[in-house]
């Protein structure tokens, strides 16, 4: 999924550096001494409860808002010191995308563009890339205020895009979309890292497990956790756990289960009528259900359930930011 980069390549390999940033709103913290890193390529999730600092540390990045303290480097500049020279390398996607209805696609774009400061023949083959790239050639000629939200989306991205910035910075695009809407945003998304670096803030971590090589989480204005989605997922998880429910002598059923070398612990509780539930945790590796399955079979009970527990990047986001759990 990422980009290969590499020192000699056109980007530096840290494209997004942000070190020790402090955001204050008089006696409210909403950033607290926050420091991560992105390298060039990555598609990077952004999450956090409401209220975490995702809005106001993309607005800061953006060059939309001033820190208290800290420091930012983008693409090798400083966002305080050389903000404009900063804006010109940023595509920035607000939640609420600030579209005109009254124009055409292809108006809004063009007039975009030329604030962009991109004129003549370049302006002309950039509001074609885009409008080819995100997918609006047969909407060029609609007006924009009668589009779905989806296609609103879709000609906010392109806008983000008209400069050919090395970096994006997207706030909820799949925010207010249906199912089949947000799947060809994020396939959008995706194919941008292969020239873009992207920060993608999201509440939908389906996206973020769809589209994103690693997810930072952040609480209280401060990173809690900072992997992949499937480490983060590996950290919460712990055990493997299967779940059967077994017509059979309890104790004989228990033993049969413990025997296995993969078995770490077994649990159960009745159910009704003889029938029991266990919890079998299992060490790392191979699937023991087939195992468990012969062990019920060879002993000539009932099976009534057989199920592994399912833990996805939803439980891991919960458990970092309500339970305090640190990576």
């Amino acid at each position: 999924m990422l980009a290969q980069v590499n020192d000699s390549g056109p980007f530096p390999a840290i494209m997004i550096k942000v070190s020790h940033l402090t955001k204050r709103f008089g006696s409210v913290t909403a950033v607290d001494d926050l420091s991560f890193e992105i390298a060039a390529g990555e598609i990077v999730g952004f999450l956090g409860p409401n209220g975490a600092g995702k809005t106001t540390t993309m607005r800061i990045l953006s060059c939309f808002l001033p820190a208290t303290g800290g420091s930012i480097e983008i693409d090798g500049l400083d966002v305080f010191k050389q903000s404009v020279e900063v804006r010109r390398r940023i595509g920035y996607l607000p939640e609420n995308c600030p579209l005109y209805p009254e124009m055409r696609v292809v108006e809004y774009l063009r007039y975009r563009a030329e604030l962009k400061g991109l004129s003549g023949s370049r302006r002309r083959r950039r509001v074609y890339d885009v409008l080819s790239r995100c997918g609006l050639e047969d909407e060029r000629r609609r007006l924009i205020g009668h589009l779905s939200k989806g296609y609103r989306q879709r000609v906010g991205l392109a806008d983000s895009l008209l400069s050919e910035p090395a970096v994006l910075i997207l706030d909820e695009p799949g925010i207010g979309l249906d199912p089949g809407q947000r799947l060809e945003i994020c396939r959008l998304i995706h194919g941008l890292a292969e020239d873009h670096t992207v920060l993608l803030s999201t509440h939908l971590l389906a996206d973020v497990e769809r589209i994103c090589g690693r997810a930072l989480i952040i609480n209280d204005g401060r990173i809690v956790a900072s992997d992949t989605p499937d480490n983060l997922v590996k950290k919460l998880k712990g055990h493997p756990r299967v779940t059967l429910e077994v017509h059979g002598p309890r104790h004989d059923v228990e033993a049969a289960f413990r025997r296995h070398s993969r078995v770490a612990q077994v649990h159960w509780r009745s159910v009704d009528d003889g029938w029991h539930l266990f919890e079998v945790e299992c060490d790392d590796g191979d699937d023991v259900r087939p195992d468990l399955f012969r062990e019920v079979v060879a002993g000539g009970w009932q099976l009534r359930e057989m199920r592994c527990e399912v833990i996805g990047l939803e439980d891991a986001f919960i458990a970092v930011t309500t339970e305090g759990l640190q990576e």
